[in-house]
């Protein structure tokens, strides 16, 4: 994943949610180390202190845990924990904000639900 330092996202939520994201598809798995600060600094070309802050938000998340001298691994519920706050929160906005928008061209709620499913690819 390309780290976008234009994009308005702080560096070291980008690389949480890029974890995250290799969590969720598998990339990382349960009880697997993910990268150390250093790495992910040498393969961002960023501050060791920026990825080492996205780490410890992982981890104060439940995400990931750390073993002294071997660094962080990924949780036994990091799945869980990723999809129920990703769930309650980040989808939980976008769908305030699509129903925002939806509103303001004058959708119903019916046409709206159409959208969906079109893009969840049900044609019910």
């Amino acid at each position: 994943m390309p780290i976008n330092p234009d994009s308005g996202i702080p560096i070291y939520l980008q690389i949480a949610d890029w974890i995250e994201d290799g969590i969720l598809t598998g990339l990382f798995r349960e009880d697997e180390k993910v990268y150390s600060q250093y790495q992910l600094a040498e393969q961002y070309s960023i501050n060791p202190a920026t990825a080492a802050k996205g780490l410890s938000l992982l981890s104060d998340r439940g995400v990931l845990y750390k073993k002294r001298g071997l660094g962080m691994f990924v949780s036994q519920d990091a799945r869980r924990i990723i999809f129920s706050r990703r769930k309650s929160s980040v989808l939980q906005k976008k769908i305030r904000d699509t129903v925002v928008e939806a509103r303001l061209l004058g959708l119903t709620e019916d046409e709206l639900v159409d959208l969906l499913r079109k893009e969840m690819g049900g044609d019910h």
